[in-house]
């Protein structure tokens, strides 16, 4: 009985990759599609998210039978918990990608401008954390997770000065402001992801470590 279980658990897992796998898809052509100005990148981008909501329901389903028919360890609840909170993170910055995909119609009718931001490389940022937490989750380690927590440090400083630079843009040049405003949308929605990515990290050290780091000091 325990050798099926764990089984289930496995087949869990995999099914929680498998979703990453299209999340960080959908990330990554939402930022091209934003850089490219590429409106059938961008529908495509929406496409997905009604897969990756279809991934969503039948990850919580499975994570909730398995809940309630067995009597997990508590390393094994912890797991569960842990699938259904990054499950839930996941479909979120399915949804900030989309949000992306959304701004591409204003950025379609405005003239292109140059920006003081580098979008690419913000999702890049993004993107990596993103990996890297859903590394971490499959090798259960919680090393890895720690190391994602700090890196949002860096793409917080990253949107402070996309922030500062585009404010100014706002501010000094009307004529370009249309298209700032919607960099600087795109980099508060990226700096989102980095966000559910940490959430991620978090997530894997409290079911390797039963430990719950929500809302430490570095998020402050």
């Amino acid at each position: 009985m325990r050798e099926n279980f764990h089984q289930q658990l496995e087949h869990l897992k995999d099914q929680l990759l498998t979703m990453a796998l299209q999340v960080d898809r959908s990330v990554g052509d939402a930022v091209q599609s934003y850089v490219q100005n590429d409106l059938n990148l961008g529908q495509r981008v929406l496409g997905a998210e009604l897969e990756i909501d279809r991934m969503e329901r039948e990850i919580d389903r499975y994570a909730l039978e398995l809940l309630a028919m067995e009597q997990p360890m508590a390393i094994d609840l912890r797991f569960i918990l842990a699938v259904m909170r990054i499950n839930s993170d996941l479909e979120r910055v399915g949804d900030q990608a989309s949000n992306i995909a959304e701004r591409l119609h204003e950025v379609h009718r405005s003239p292109r401008v140059d920006l003081p931001v580098d979008i690419d490389a913000l999702g890049v940022h993004a993107r990596k954390m993103l990996t890297l937490s859903m590394q971490a989750f499959q090798e259960g380690n919680s090393e890895l997770a720690e190391t994602v927590m700090g890196m949002d440090d860096e793409i917080d400083q990253l949107a402070r000065q996309a922030f500062s630079s585009l404010s100014r843009v706002i501010g000094e040049q009307p004529l370009a402001a249309p298209q700032a405003l919607n960099a600087l949308l795109v980099t508060r929605i990226l700096e989102r992801v980095a966000d559910h990515a940490t959430n991620i990290a978090e997530d894997v050290i409290f079911w390797q470590r039963a430990d719950d780091v929500r809302h430490n000091a570095h998020r402050q």
